[in-house]
């Protein structure tokens, strides 16, 4: 470390006098590659044009996402309806079988039970299998969605020229500060809105 602390002690001291013999050496430098103060110009950059838009408000606002969001909820209640029908109808079977009582021998309780979980193996794949197409299905909402937002906000901002275009909302609210003069929420939910219903 002392050795280090030397080395730089050094180098310093060879800078130091480099630019001592640079200025004072009687040669001086060419007039052309002096600055002159009115050379120097302000270049502070121009403020950034931004804006933001609120999710939760596009959710609640859009009609279209709407309608769609309770179609796709109306799909998951009429999966989770038919699942639980399923699971239902074994347990009617089960108490069906059980009423039996002595007459049902070790054969056929061992077949019943083969039965029934066969029966709940088909139940439970083809809630998962509607679970999956369900999903893929919202994903591809969403995703066009967005592409339509995208393109939305790509022609909007042709007369508006902000810079940047923000997204708030719930869980993915990062903006410690807004300025609510800068929010084009409205905006954007109206013309979405028309959008979508030309789309139609």
């Amino acid at each position: 470390m002392k050795h280090f602390s030397t080395i730089l002690s050094v180098v310093l001291l060879i800078a130091i006098g480099f630019l001592y013999f640079h200025e004072f050496s009687g040669k001086k430098t060419a007039a052309t590659n002096v600055a002159k103060p009115s050379d120097f110009k302000n270049t502070a950059a121009t403020p950034a044009l931004i804006a933001y838009v609120e999710l939760d408000s596009l959710n609640e606002k859009i009609t279209f996402i709407k309608e769609k969001r309770k179609e796709l909820e109306s799909e998951q209640r009429a999966i989770e309806t038919e699942w639980e029908s399923g699971y239902r109808g074994l347990e009617n079977q089960k108490n069906t079988f059980l009423k039996k009582g002595d007459a049902i021998t070790q054969q056929m309780a061992e077949e019943f039970q083969n039965q029934l979980i066969l029966q709940q193996q088909r139940i439970d794949e083809k809630k998962q299998g509607l679970t999956q197409k369900l999903s893929e299905k919202s994903y591809k909402f969403m995703d066009n969605i967005q592409k339509d937002l995208k393109s939305f906000l790509i022609e909007y901002n042709k007369t508006k020229n902000y810079q940047y275009i923000l997204t708030t909302g719930t869980g993915v609210d990062y903006m410690v500060f807004k300025d609510s003069t800068l929010n084009i929420t409205s905006d954007v939910v109206n013309g979405m809105n028309e959008k979508m219903k030309k789309g139609k």
